[in-house]
């Protein structure tokens, strides 16, 4: 993980990226449908919504920030989840009737989604040198960002959202005891 005996921030974020998997995975392990698809109260943002977008938001960042190809589409997960949403849609800005469309059979699906996303971003991470993480991904914004600030706000909201998931099947958990 070191170059020339420093760590380098690439070896930071696949560890940071990792993190998340691990958690998905404890999120989903052993949970039936019903847990998955379960809302906790109106209006509120299901498991399987929760695991869904974070992956389709670092799918779609990142084949963005890289050039390549969402796996979301190349690789034929639209049609396996069969939400009927819109091909590009990663669940931003999703209104209560839109995150309850989103509903999965197993855990599985999801972890399987996320395993895909996660390979593809570790590629593109290890062919990380310092300098690109300056390169700017997006002008709309002001200042415009840079890979490096995408990747990390990636990894934010990922992590905020692995730990809703997390919260949310806490709390059906206990409401079950």
């Amino acid at each position: 993980m070191r170059e020339g005996g420093h760590m380098h921030a690439r070896d930071i974020l696949i560890d940071g990226y990792g993190r998340i998997r691990e958690e998905l995975h404890a999120v989903v392990d052993g949970l039936p449908a019903e847990r998955l698809n379960a809302r906790p109260a109106a209006g509120a943002n299901s498991i399987a919504w929760l695991l869904w977008h974070l992956t389709r938001v670092q799918d779609d960042h990142v084949a963005d920030a890289f050039g390549l190809e969402q796996v979301w589409l190349s690789q034929g997960w639209q049609e396996r989840f069969g939400l009927g949403l819109e091909r590009h849609d990663t669940g931003y800005g999703h209104s209560p009737a839109q995150v309850a469309r989103v509903r999965v059979d197993s855990g599985e699906l999801l972890a399987g989604y996320y395993d895909a996303v996660h390979e593809q971003t570790l590629k593109a991470l290890r062919s990380l040198a310092a300098g690109d993480l300056e390169r700017i991904v997006d002008e709309r914004w002001d200042p415009p960002v840079s890979l490096g600030v995408r990747l990390v706000s990636v990894l934010s909201d990922d992590l905020q959202h692995i730990g809703q998931a997390a919260y949310v099947r806490g709390l059906l958990e206990s409401a079950d005891s």
